[in-house]
């Protein structure tokens, strides 16, 4: 085809293809006309030896950096490898990880490849925030972002998210990877009921949801001020109308405290403060027990658990290092998740928390119904609670 003709015929058909044609149609008219021109154009590599007998492959001395990050090969790794001993021997990580656990997570994978892991954490709203204020200033300083599924995925509709080809997607819990494949979870948050064995015998507990309502648990009960998703999972596995009339039954009859931040609460079980703790990690009523606390903690099940997950940055300045960072915490960084009572996702690590029975927040409805619930939660626990 003549090389002058080609660009105005491109031009037409695209115009034509907006204005009558379907989308899908457009796009297979407008390919084929591009490979037939391709067919016939020079080539100037014709006399070099083809590396694969594909003519899709694409040559691995020409793979980029951000080639070997979101395409799945044998060789990816050590990849990965070569790119980041160019990338300066650190990264950058935002996450909401507890800084308790920040140095048993992330000190194995520093020895292991040499690569710095500088943490700025804090809350998930918080970080979410900062990530997406410096993105909009074009100021690209963050390579990997690890938090709550929820903050994930609002990070992925900011189109703020690189889609990667980790090898250890395939081992992951189901649920554990959205289709995008812009994010993973790394471990499960288990939402437990922490309770004073002061205040409490075994006998005494609530064996379900239902069982809150008697007058025993009244003014014994405590809940953590940002845990809206617990509060509508529950809802959820009751059925909304029942479920939203249990909360109110059990606001207006034994009463809620809200409390702010989950280890406070936890301390307060422990103390004796707050006898029944609605909503705290599994990991934390164990530390203070470990410690010879007077707490422990049961579960009602259905459970409700929170995915935290892992991600690399689009404009991650050091994309082979975060990379290299992103399959640590989804393959041998799980045993250390399982160490610390973590619920790891990588189904080769065994956990015993995976027999209870529970049901995950969904990240996708939590942003898409926030207002809703947000309101119900606000007017049923929030000016429900009791100080």
């Amino acid at each position: 085809m003549n090389n002058d003709v080609f660009p105005t015929m491109l031009s037409t058909l695209a115009k034509y293809g907006r204005e009558v044609l379907g989308s899908s149609f457009k796009v297979g008219l407008l390919s084929a006309l591009m490979v037939s021109a391709h067919s016939q154009a020079p080539n100037p590599a014709a006399n070099v030896s083809s590396t694969s007998s594909t003519s899709s492959a694409v040559s691995p001395v020409s793979l980029s950096v951000w080639d070997v990050v979101k395409t799945p090969s044998p060789d990816r790794t050590n990849r990965l490898k070569e790119f980041a001993k160019t990338e300066g021997g650190a990264l950058s990580l935002y996450t909401s990880i507890a800084e308790r656990d920040l140095k048993i997570i992330f000190e194995p994978f520093e020895k292991k490849y040499g690569i710095k892991v500088n943490v700025w954490r804090a809350s998930g709203d918080s970080v979410l925030a900062r990530t997406i204020t410096e993105a909009r200033g074009k100021r690209y300083t963050v390579d990997v972002f690890h938090a709550g599924a929820v903050e994930l995925e609002a990070l992925s509709r900011e189109h703020l998210l690189q889609k990667v080809a980790s090898p250890n997607f395939a081992d992951l819990m189901p649920g554990s990877l959205p289709e995008h494949k812009e994010w993973a979870s790394t471990l499960l948050s288990l939402w437990v009921q922490a309770y004073n064995t002061q205040a409490f015998g075994k006998n005494d507990l609530p064996k379900t949801y239902a069982d809150l309502l008697d007058p025993k648990f009244k003014g014994k009960l405590g809940y953590e001020v940002e845990n809206v998703d617990w509060f509508v999972s529950v809802v959820k596995i009751m059925g909304e109308a029942k479920g939203l009339q249990f909360f109110r039954d059990l606001s207006s009859t034994n009463g809620i405290s809200v409390r702010k931040g989950h280890t406070n609460l936890t301390a307060m079980v422990a103390s004796g403060e707050v006898p029944l703790a609605l909503t705290v990690y599994n990991y934390m009523p164990e530390a203070f027990k470990k410690k010879g606390a007077p707490i422990d903690w049961i579960v009602l099940q259905p459970a409700v658990a929170r995915s935290n997950g892992v991600a690399v940055l689009k404009n991650a300045p050091h994309p082979a290092s975060a990379a290299l960072l992103m399959d640590y915490l989804l393959g041998e960084g799980q045993q250390v998740y399982a160490t610390i009572d973590y619920v790891p996702t990588n189904l080769k690590v065994a956990s015993s928390l995976r027999q209870i029975k529970m049901v995950l927040v969904d990240p996708a409805d939590s942003l898409d119904q926030r207002d809703k619930w947000k309101k119900l939660y606000e007017e049923i626990i929030l000016k429900g609670s009791r100080p």
